[in-house]
């Protein structure tokens, strides 16, 4: 049996399909659904979501949300959701660079250090799955171990 999966952000439907499985980050760790998981409600992390369907794994990069599930489909409804393919590296370099500055330019009110530290995050994230597609390519795997 598979699981229907939707992947929304506040700009756009990021994914909508039916997949084997997911992984993601939720806010106490990383979590796997299967189709019949028990259902759930939870927050979502920062970090990787892939989605396993019919051998070949895609990779989000996601921070933010909230995620539904029930026995039979998966609701992640985040606040950036990026497909790897997708992600521009050096504009993710850029904003990396971008943050860091921003933490080492010294005296900072408390939310504008909590924002940049969260700036950087996300760009590092972005960074980091977008360079393991760019070395790795789509990602096949083998079913059967």
């Amino acid at each position: 049996m598979a699981l229907q999966l939707e992947i929304v952000t506040p700009e756009k439907l990021a994914y909508s399909d039916t997949v084997d499985a997911v992984t993601l980050p939720g806010s106490e760790g990383e979590l796997g659904v299967l189709p019949h998981h028990a259902p759930l409600v939870s927050m979502l992390g920062v970090g990787e979501l892939r989605i396993r369907k019919g051998g070949a794994v895609e990779t989000f990069a996601i921070a933010g949300g909230f995620l539904q599930v029930r026995p039979d489909k998966v609701v992640v409804m985040a606040e950036m959701a990026d497909l790897a393919g997708e992600i521009d590296l050096e504009r993710a370099n850029e904003a990396r660079r971008e943050a860091e500055r921003a933490i080492e330019g010294g005296f900072h009110e408390g939310a504008d250090l909590a924002a940049a530290r969260a700036s950087l995050q996300v760009a590092l994230l972005r960074q980091r799955v977008a360079e393991r597609h760019h070395r790795e390519g789509p990602r096949r795997h083998r079913l059967d171990g």
